[in-house]
């Protein structure tokens, strides 16, 4: 018997954030496609990015969500915003577009590291981080987090991310729990 095939696009603002969410995926066993778009560098702001083709994308799925089996990965940092505020502008996109706010029962979710996704690998490698300072990048050095990577996966799958974990992290945890259950992983 064949594995059912499910695609996975993800939507995000630079390499780090397709590097640590492809990885998270491929350890919690998902061994599907992955359509990954990325804002092009030097063109425009990553969250404009995100921004601007979250509709597009979502449009997409819905289109293709009962002829394949497919998801949509959203990483968009907060930066200054919270991470709430980030996905009230984003299902503002889709009310712009004359498109349905998200539904509970869609294989789309949203991550939105408060700062930004660096905040997570710096917490992952056991330094003490908070949402309001910028932590530094790792350019050209994007799966460097892969072994971080590895240890969150465990966390999240058996439930057991420690509570001084990033509260915008903890939401990832409970929003890839959700995606994985709408896509049977």
């Amino acid at each position: 018997m064949s594995q059912r095939r499910v695609q996975i696009v993800i939507l995000c603002e630079d390499r780090q954030q397709e590097v640590f969410a492809r990885y998270f995926l491929k350890k919690r066993g998902f061994n599907g496609l992955f359509r990954t778009k990325i804002c092009p560098p030097s063109s425009q702001s990553g969250e404009q990015y995100v921004r601007t083709q979250y509709p597009v994308e979502v449009k997409a799925y819905r289109q293709n969500r009962n002829r394949v089996s497919v998801g949509l990965v959203v990483i968009i940092d907060a930066d200054t915003s919270t991470p709430q505020e980030r996905l009230d502008w984003l299902a503002r996109t889709l009310a712009l577009d004359s498109q349905e706010s998200r539904q509970p029962s869609e294989a789309i979710a949203i991550f939105v590291p408060k700062r930004n996704i660096e905040t997570w690998i710096h917490w992952l490698q056991g330094e003490t981080v908070n949402e309001e300072d910028a932590y530094s990048k790792f350019p050209n050095s994007e799966a460097d987090c892969k072994p971080y990577v590895e240890n969150l996966v465990e966390q999240c799958r058996s439930q057991n991310l420690s509570e001084q974990a990033p509260p915008s992290l903890q939401l990832a945890c409970s929003e890839l729990q959700r995606l994985l259950q709408l896509l049977k992983l």
